[in-house]
């Protein structure tokens, strides 16, 4: 894991076996995720099912998936915040984006097809 990520916060596992919390924990903290799979099943044991199972659940629901690809720069950050806690917003960022993308390509397409661009090219040559 990058200290990059470790700064930002816990995350959920995409390789847990059941819905990648402890596989988050143990990798947060630097544990082996056997160990802290056996301190789950022994507290699920000694305090009962239902306390184990609303604490796993929760932590799932509140944690945030783990990035599918590892977060390099404060940019990427903001953009995987963002996602992650509007969808909606972050698809809105994306379109932005790629409208001024196709704004740009339109000015450089007229300006390169155009008739000026082919005499002073000629000119220059």
């Amino acid at each position: 894991m990058r200290s990059y990520d470790k700064r930002r916060g816990l995350y959920r596992s995409r390789d847990g076996v059941l819905l990648g919390v402890c596989r988050g924990v143990a990798e947060y903290f630097d544990l082996s995720v056997f160990w802290v799979r056996m301190a789950v099943v022994i507290v699920f044991l000694l305090s009962g099912f239902w306390p184990v199972l609303g604490i796993y659940l929760a932590a799932a629901l509140l944690m945030r998936p783990n990035p599918v690809r590892p977060i390099e720069n404060e940019d990427e950050q903001e953009f995987y915040d963002s996602y992650v806690h509007s969808p909606r917003s972050a698809a809105q960022r994306l379109r932005r984006q790629f409208e001024n993308l196709e704004r740009r390509i339109r000015r450089m397409e007229s300006k390169v097809t155009g008739k000026d661009y082919d005499w002073e090219r000629r000119f220059n040559s």
